[in-house]
């Protein structure tokens, strides 16, 4: 990072509005009074109490019926979703997503040889009809597709919701063709009106694999989320989870615990819900005012990223450096996206910018973009 830097590329969450004095604090007393366990390797599948606290949490992301024996902690949603890579797939299996989607999971599956193969989605997230066509024609190339991975609220990198129309019906594709969902929902109640649309898992508990994460709702340095499990399938998972980080770490399950029994957390969401959506507007309303014709973006009711699309042709990557010398950073879009070769889009981050750089950073961005434009 150069001084005086303006980055739209960091999904990071604004740490500084969390009450960090107290939280120093609680982390002291909970090493005095409970050190010898703080800092002892733990339970395989995580503490009792974290994992039924964390079922209160997914009530109030909208499901309702989950048992904390199907709850396995993991190392933040990354970790869950390696280890569902590992459990279920083989080499050259297939794994669907949606395109764009988070360029961690792309990374993930890599790692154990299989076939991720984009599915076309829309502002309503992914399209049903889609969908389908894409299962017939993989199937009738002998392909055997084991999971689709989608980020339903406020796609990383897109912003997009998946439409509430729609989720059912996808469930109900993949179900036919025996194709695990793997629901990534790190971002669920950060929804800017507090209106959250119930989770794909809602509904489907044998057929969706949940992932959580308290990255976005308290903090990602404690490295701390879960998978819920259909209960068929909890055995192999945990087992696997075991496997790869021994036990989460106890210290920081404790902490998360202690932050979810005695502080207010959803008034600590409801904070961030505020903050976001202001800054989310201060963003949108830059883009409006600076940038040039030729360039579309989406419109979050939630999270943390809004998605900028270029006129075809232009390859937003080598605009990565031109941008760092006008003095702006962000993600271009090839990051994202399974397929190979160049892209005209590109992701900006809203979540930890005050609304003033969040414009300057739009109006040194704007110039770039219309050179590129222009030059097309």
């Amino acid at each position: 990072m150069q001084p005086g830097l303006v980055s739209l590329a960091g999904g990071n969450p604004y740490l500084q509005s969390l009450p960090l004095d107290r939280l120093g604090a609680t982390a002291a007393k909970i090493i005095a009074e409970h050190g010898l366990e703080a800092l002892q390797y733990g339970g395989g599948q995580g503490t009792l109490e974290l994992r039924t606290q964390i079922c209160e949490v997914m009530a109030a992301e909208g499901i309702l019926d989950a048992d904390p024996d199907n709850v396995v902690i993991t190392a933040g949603s990354q970790s869950a979703q390696d280890v569902a890579a590992k459990v279920f797939c083989n080499p050259g299996d297939v794994i669907l997503l949606e395109d764009p989607t988070y360029v961690g999971a792309l990374n993930t599956f890599e790692a154990y040889e299989v076939d991720v193969q984009p599915v076309s989605g829309d502002e309503h997230g992914i399209i049903p009809s889609l969908l389908r066509e894409r299962i017939a024609a993989l199937q009738a190339e002998g392909k055997r597709i084991k999971l689709l991975y989608t980020i339903p609220n406020f796609n990383n990198p897109s912003g997009v919701m998946l439409a509430p129309e729609r989720r059912q019906e996808i469930v109900d594709i993949c179900r036919e063709a025996n194709i695990l969902v793997l629901e990534d929902n790190p971002y669920g109640l950060l929804k800017f009106d507090g209106v959250l649309p119930a989770p794909l898992r809602a509904a489907n508990p044998e057929d969706v694999l949940y992932l959580g994460s308290f990255s976005k709702i308290f903090a990602p340095g404690l490295r701390i989320g879960w998978a819920l499990v259909p209960a068929h399938l909890k055995q192999r998972y945990y087992l696997a989870s075991e496997a790869v980080t021994l036990c989460p770490p106890t210290f920081n399950q404790l902490l998360v615990s202690d932050y979810l029994r005695n502080y207010n957390w959803l008034g600590q969401v409801a904070t961030y819900r505020s903050l976001y959506r202001e800054r989310c507007m201060a963003l949108l309303e830059a883009l409006d005012e600076f940038m040039p014709e030729g360039v579309s973006w989406t419109t979050p009711e939630g999270g943390f990223f809004v998605w900028l699309t270029l006129p075809e042709g232009i390859d937003t990557y080598p605009l990565l450096y031109k941008g760092i010398d006008a003095g702006v950073v962000f993600v271009p879009g090839a990051a994202f996206s399974a397929a190979r070769g160049p892209s005209n889009k590109l992701r900006l981050a809203f979540s930890a910018v005050p609304p003033s750089e969040l414009r300057e950073g739009v109006r040194r961005l704007a110039p770039v973009l219309a050179d590129a434009i222009g030059a097309n």
